[in-house]
């Protein structure tokens, strides 16, 4: 009885526990950003790779803990984009400077946070020399480069909730901005904010300027936004990005090369160096693609698929055409996929400026390749090298060598390909099958051609000419 008493008593007791007390819940992610130092290509990899694992992961949150002079236009925007179809809410910790590209960033996000004595602002661009000084612009370059900017960054901020004006004085020195008769920013400088300028109350509805508020550091943010029990994921560059980064540097002088390789590989009979560098080349760039967050999964397996179809053409049914065909095919298609920027929020097929551009990089690709296949096709045979692998003196009867029966008599007879010849492959000539060569043209199936040479095994053919 005493056991029936007390089993009733932990039922009614677990029943008169809050919705979720009587199981742990599972605490969730927050994804924190460092933007430390200058803004560069390595933190776009840093910040898509974090975006998009905090997406798939369901995180409830992404903190950008910003401490930085500035950096490149280019990749402030590429951040702008990724940041665009963001649904995770976005914070900025201005940790302690978020000026020029930091500033634009921040403008970017949902909210913005300051710790003591932090700044931001001061987004006009600027010109290096090589040296790294500042140098002064021209005057009609200075007005487009600000203009870009300004517009820029206002978008950011229109985006996100916040004042698209006050984003614009930190890029404008031209212009006042003010709320009300209040006076924030006087015309011929430039908007820079201290944490407790951008926090305080402006405007008949006491809103704050720009930060909801000042917190001492990251975790009193945390606390601040309720998130300090979630999980913290912080992401940091790995080597294999800063890899990535120097493979994107050269990205299309190696997929050119990879190209020319199997180019090379193709147009001249079995498989030797040409196919293995052009292989590898194109499986270091596909590498540096997936590490940069470019290219998926899918994309190199299209790749491979690629590649082992054109070796079954190579290897096992030479002049079929259609697994090598098949092959280059999908080796085109998945270069072209990863040369796609994927950002959060975009459905998976490419837009037509997506595509565009990746058709554009991969036509400069072919450019550069076809321009090598040329320098190789006219130096290649005045190398050394080249020269050991060629027999340049000549053997006769007369001193003893009888490598191979004379066939001279079977110049002049013609007859039809039974392969497509690429260059080698089999012909008929009567009765009689046998292998051939072009001079290094393509010939179809079904062609009338004539033997033009015949040294021993090699027999060279030409197209039959009409009259």
């Amino acid at each position: 009885m005493k056991s029936i008493i007390r089993f009733l008593a932990l039922v009614i007791s677990l029943l008169s526990l809050p919705a979720g007390a009587a199981t742990n819940a599972v605490p969730g992610k927050v994804y924190i950003i460092p933007i430390h130092d200058v803004i560069d290509t390595a933190l776009v990899y840093v910040i898509r790779r974090g975006l998009t694992e905090a997406e798939n992961e369901g995180a409830e949150a992404i903190i950008f803990d910003v401490d930085t002079p500035g950096g490149r236009v280019d990749s402030a925007e590429e951040i702008l984009t990724l940041l665009r179809g963001l649904k995770v809410p976005t914070y900025t910790l201005v940790n302690p400077n978020a000026i020029s590209a930091g500033a634009i960033i921040a403008m970017a996000t949902d909210h913005i946070y300051m710790t003591p004595g932090s700044k931001i602002g001061d987004a006009m661009p600027i010109m290096l020399g090589l040296t790294g000084e500042v140098q002064p612009m021209p005057e009609s370059v200075e007005e487009k480069s600000v203009s870009y900017v300004a517009a820029m960054i206002r978008a950011a901020a229109q985006h996100r909730g916040h004042d698209p004006k006050l984003a614009e004085a930190m890029v404008r020195r031209d212009s006042e901005y003010k709320i009300g008769d209040e006076v924030i920013s006087k015309k011929g400088q430039l908007l820079t904010l201290t944490n407790k300028d951008a926090e305080r109350p402006v405007g008949p509805q006491k809103k704050n300027l720009l930060s909801d508020g000042t917190v001492e550091d990251l975790d009193a943010l945390l606390k601040k936004i309720g998130k300090e029990n979630c999980e913290q994921i912080e992401l940091t560059v790995s080597s294999a990005e800063e890899i990535a980064r120097f493979i994107e540097s050269f990205s299309i002088i190696i997929l050119a090369l990879g190209l020319l390789g199997l180019y090379i590989e193709f147009k001249t009979p079995g498989f030797g160096l040409p196919g293995i560098l052009g292989i590898l080349l194109l499986a270091v760039w596909f590498w540096g693609s997936h590490i940069a967050g470019l290219s998926g999964l899918e994309e190199v397996a299209l790749f491979i698929l690629g590649i082992i179809l054109l070796l079954v053409e190579l290897f096992f049914f030479p002049g079929i055409l259609l697994p090598g065909i098949i092959g280059i095919t999908l080796i085109i298609v998945s270069i072209l996929m990863a040369m796609i920027q994927h950002y959060p929020g975009d459905p998976w097929y490419p837009s037509l400026p997506q595509l565009s551009f990746s058709v554009i990089e991969f036509s400069k690709s072919l450019l550069l390749s076809a321009v090598g296949f040329a320098l190789v096709a006219g130096l290649l045979p005045k190398t050394p090298v080249f020269r050991k692998l060629v027999l340049n003196s000549a053997t006769s009867r007369t001193d003893g060598f009888t490598a191979a029966s004379d066939t001279s008599s079977l110049v002049g007879k013609q007859g039809i390909t039974e392969t497509r010849l690429n260059p080698a492959g089999a012909a008929r000539f009567g009765s009689q099958r046998l292998n051939v060569v072009t001079r290094g043209d393509f010939f179809e199936v079904g062609e009338e051609i004539v033997i033009a040479e015949a040294h021993g095994s090699r027999i060279i053919v030409e197209r039959v000419k009409k009259a």
